[in-house]
């Protein structure tokens, strides 16, 4: 973790989209036994003629009973839709629980806590009946039963926050046995706050200060500044900001005046859930490191001159609230960062430039923390992480929603706001971080592109990056053993400590040249890594493409095949947010295939395969695939299990790609499938293809038709650093980056 640099109505907007599903509930086993409705007379009858088991009881009638019990259990339970808050109902957005119709109020309300992850004490909470005319706390013993409903829809309940109502329904609970002082409802409505230390140097990362209805700002910054050791500092020197941390990070700088109580209760009515992702934090007023403030700008076209891009900006904000300077520029992206010196006028410049367009297209703008090497402590290496939303349904907003909570916000990152750049400008002056990434191989790739194009101008050119797989194949998280595919059900907290844990390894990467045979003069050569974004530009007497390879390379079927998939997924996004779906979607392509007219199907008549200046005479096949790594189509190997040869054994950095051929359709099928190896061609560090024909390739995933050419696969000059999950017992198996014998690199110590 890095330390860290008006109530609210019910017309608030929450900042997130929820989703709805069971939070897995304490099932309640019913006791109640089936009888059967027989007279005594055909009972007595009845069990003369029929078998019994050791109990005494007939056969056919423990089946019966077993019967009537599941039957009799299925329908004692009961789904109930919860809602946090004002503005859930508003939005319709809720979380559904399961319980026994005959579940006591603190069971039900046990379950709601644990769907919206509260941990908070359950007695400063209460449930009431969403349908009921008024709004009053359930007290019955059983209430599932007193529910209000309505015709087609579920039962529901409004989750509620206030200590104060919560005990008054505790004591109607408890009737006669107590009775209610006077001073009930001034005693329970307080609570405890937590409040971060900013960029303060404290040993703790945050302090809890009891507050109630009368407790200002400027109490709860004198009370802070006491728990964190600080009591000889000048309170007025400091304020406090309410930082939410729903989707976005938001900050807001509270009033001397305001009531931080007030400001609790007011947003858990309106949402419980941001609520607990709302945070107190203590700043100085005069910010010791500088005022200077840093805007990332993005969304503009690229390739455009600084002076050009200079002048856009300047339309829009005018000379009162220019900027003070510019840079870096990430010309291939359209993005800069400019900086002010006046924290006035750069909030002023944010909300200018946030409502302007350019060229039809809306500017993307976010005001950048300031993290400095003095705020990190010695020997600790941060965390940097990046999350893309889009992958793997909804599990990627939960993952950000998590990390921020249990990391400084500041170092959570959505990719869909502005791409990694962000987070590489703020973290580029500590000098040793890790990197995780929550997404697919297409993310992975993405990040260490940025990484290529920023790296010389950080104190960390190379962080070592690990994953979270939320991907439809993740072969490069499998092969670093992150699993093939992130499900929900794993603690983020335990996916911190496998970061921590983790063992530094290197990843070769590949320079993959397209030369196309058509040789025109005064071309440019476009650089451009796997994700299809141009990187630089040189002049040559030809157009050539130049590509960054991390996994894999294909041509013939399995590009077809990809190209397939990938024009599916364009044009219809949003039915592509489900890996089953998408494997599903991928084996209806290859059975299309198997009867359509086969495109690759004379592949290694038009292909001629050079490997480390041998010609390679190619078998009858469909498909080559270059590899980087031993996992390919969400898993498999198509180099196949170790046997003797005239190979040696492959792994990831050993300077050598893996060479192997498919026959077709059915072959790729049973690669996947594990039944079958691909044929093993060659093994060798310089490939070399010409490609006579127009043929489908695919790199990393990203394909496209190519035009004859001649393809170079060369080994990259750009390094990768990842980190690969640790074992029970850590083996040394590959070479460790920590070990100064075999990399002379940094440790990796945390």
């Amino acid at each position: 973790r890095i330390p860290n640099p008006d109530s609210r109505s019910d017309d608030m907007i929450v900042r997130s989209i929820s989703e709805e599903f069971s939070s897995g509930d304490g099932r309640f086993r019913d006791n109640d036994d089936s009888s059967l409705h027989a007279t005594p007379q055909g009972r007595e009858r009845k069990e003369k003629e029929v078998d019994r088991d050791e109990d005494g009881d007939s056969v056919v009638c423990k089946r019966v009973k077993e019967h009537n019990k599941q039957w009799i259990g299925s329908k004692s339970k009961e789904v109930i839709k919860v809602y946090d808050g004002n503005s859930s109902v508003r939005r319709r957005i809720f979380r559904t629980i399961t319980v026994s119709r005959l579940a006591t109020t603190e069971h039900v309300l046990t379950q709601a806590l644990r769907a919206f992850h509260i941990t908070k004490d359950p007695l400063n909470f209460y449930l009431t009946d969403l349908y009921a005319p008024y709004e009053m706390p359930l007290v019955d013993p059983g209430p599932i039963q007193n529910l209000t409903r309505r015709e087609g829809k579920r039962p529901a309940v409004f989750l509620r926050f206030s200590p104060k109502i919560a005990r008054r329904a505790q004591l109607w609970k408890m009737g006669g046995f107590y009775e209610r002082s006077p001073n009930d409802d001034r005693d329970t409505d307080h609570g405890e706050v937590r409040v971060y230390p900013g960029k303060l140097q404290v040993s703790v990362p945050f302090c809890s200060v009891q507050v109630n209805v009368g407790t200002t700002i400027t109490d709860l910054i004198r009370e802070a500044l006491i728990k964190f050791g600080l009591s000889s500092l000048n309170p007025e020197d400091f304020r406090l900001s309410e930082i939410l941390l729903d989707r976005g990070v938001t900050e807001r700088v509270l009033g001397t005046d305001e009531k931080p109580w007030e400001i609790m209760k007011a947003l858990g009515t309106d949402s419980i859930r941001q609520m607990e992702l709302m945070r107190f934090y203590l700043q100085m007023k005069e910010d010791p490191h500088g005022p200077n403030l840093a805007l990332f700008v993005g969304s503009l076209p690229p390739y455009l001159s600084q002076k050009n891009y200079e002048n856009i900006l300047c339309e829009f904000l005018g000379q009162e609230y220019k900027f003070s300077s510019i840079g870096p520029i990430y010309y291939e992206y359209g993005s800069m960062v400019i900086t002010y010196k006046d924290a006035k006028k750069a909030v002023k410049a944010l909300y200018i430039l946030r409502e302007s367009s350019y060229e039809d297209k809306q500017l993307l703008v976010m005001l950048l923390p300031n993290i400095e090497p003095s705020m990190v402590p010695p020997g600790v290496q941060p965390l940097l992480v990046f999350v893309n939303v889009k992958s793997g349904g909804c599990q990627g907003l939960e993952l950000i929603t998590s990390f921020r909570k249990l990391l400084n916000p500041y170092q959570v990152f959505d990719l869909d706001n502005g791409g990694p750049l962000p987070g590489l400008y703020v973290f580029r002056h500590i000098k040793d971080y890790k990197i995780l990434v929550c997404g697919g191989d297409g993310t992975i790739g993405w990040v260490l592109q940025c990484l290529d194009n920023v790296g010389q101008d950080s104190e960390c050119s190379s962080p070592p990056c690990a994953i979270v797989p939320l991907g439809t194949g993740n072969d490069l998280a499998r092969v670093l053993r992150w699993g093939p595919g992130y499900t929900g059900g794993e603690d983020p907290l335990n996916l911190l400590r496998d970061v921590i844990d983790a063992e530094e390894i290197r990843l070769d990467r590949w320079t993959v040249i397209f030369r196309p045979e058509d040789k025109s003069e005064d071309k440019t050569t476009q650089i451009s890594n796997s994700t299809g974004n141009s990187l630089a530009g040189s002049t040559s007497e030809e157009v050539s493409t130049v590509m960054v390879m991390n996994n894999y390379f294909g041509i013939g079927i399995d590009a077809d095949l990809c190209l397939d998939f990938h024009n599916a997924r364009e044009e219809n996004p949003n039915k592509f947010n489900s890996r089953l779906h998408n494997k599903g979607v991928y084996v209806k392509m290859g059975l299309r295939k198997m009867v359509g007219r086969k495109l690759c199907k004379d592949l290694h008549r038009e292909v001629k395969l050079e490997v480390d200046g041998k010609q390679i005479e190619l078998p009858p096949v469909e498909g080559i695939i270059i590899l980087n790594i031993l996992s390919w189509g969400s898993g498999a190997n198509p180099w196949g299990p170790e046997k003797e040869d005239q190979f040696s054994k492959p792994n990831h950095w050993d300077g050598m790609l893996e060479v192997v051929g498919v026959t077709g359709v059915v072959h790729l099928g049973q690669i996947q499938s594990g039944l079958r190896s691909a044929m093993r061609i060659a093994q060798g560090g310089h490939i070399k293809i010409h490609i006579s024909s127009d043929m489908p390739v695919q790199v990393d995933g990203e394909p496209w038709i190519q035009a004859p050419c001649e393809v170079v696969v060369l080994k990259s000059a750009l390094k990768a650093t990842m980190l690969k999950k640790t074992k029970m017992k850590r083996r040394l198996t590959e070479p460790n980056i920590a070990s100064a014998s075999q990399e002379g690199a940094k440790s990796s110590n945390e």
